[in-house]
């Protein structure tokens, strides 16, 4: 399995390519443009975030290394598709909002590859709402020692995992199998 880097990695090359983009918003603006169809691309960075100014990642790079191991996780088929969110240990209202942030990202990445009107299965477009739903949310009211917070925020990164896997189904997988019966 294609290993993501780790989130700090991530950050810190962010930084240092001047990208203003946390790792989670970084890592789900990357997913969103694969799982909308766009072209796996050395300079992924300019896409996603719509700057075509921004340097590509240098090879072997965190970047670079993130684009590739999610590129393999999506392409697999084996659902060992993983979101880049913050490391292990982390208070639950951080990695709650970093879900939130890879959301928004995913949507944003999603918008630009995908376009106004991707091909959705109507589970797809389902997916597509809830995953807007979590990226306008916000973290409130978390009690640190509640098991049902944390047993819910797993749920919450599996939901997310599945619809990535659905969305890129709906719009890279199934057209280029359409393509492959043609």
């Amino acid at each position: 399995m294609s290993q993501l880097p780790v989130p700090a990695e991530v950050a810190e090359a962010s930084r240092s390519l001047g990208l203003g983009a946390s790792a989670p918003e970084l890592h789900g603006g990357l997913c969103g443009w694969l799982a909308g169809g766009g072209e796996e691309a050395a300079d992924w960075p300019a896409r996603v975030l719509a700057d075509p100014g921004l340097p590509a990642p240098v090879p072997g790079s965190a970047l670079d290394r993130l684009r590739q191991a999610t590129a393999a996780q999506l392409g697999d088929g084996e659902f060992s598709f993983q979101l880049l969110l913050v490391e292990d240990g982390q208070p639950l209202r951080e990695r709650a909002q970093a879900l939130f942030d890879w959301c928004r990202g995913f949507l944003r990445g999603f918008g630009l590859a995908a376009g106004a009107s991707p091909p959705l299965s109507e589970e797809g477009g389902e997916a597509l709402q809830d995953l807007a739903r979590l990226a306008g949310a916000s973290v409130q009211d978390i009690d640190e020692d509640e098991d049902e917070d944390e047993s819910a925020l797993s749920e919450l990164e599996e939901f997310v995992r599945v619809a990535v896997l659905l969305l890129h189904g709906d719009c890279v997988l199934g057209p280029r199998h359409r393509r492959s019966l043609n």
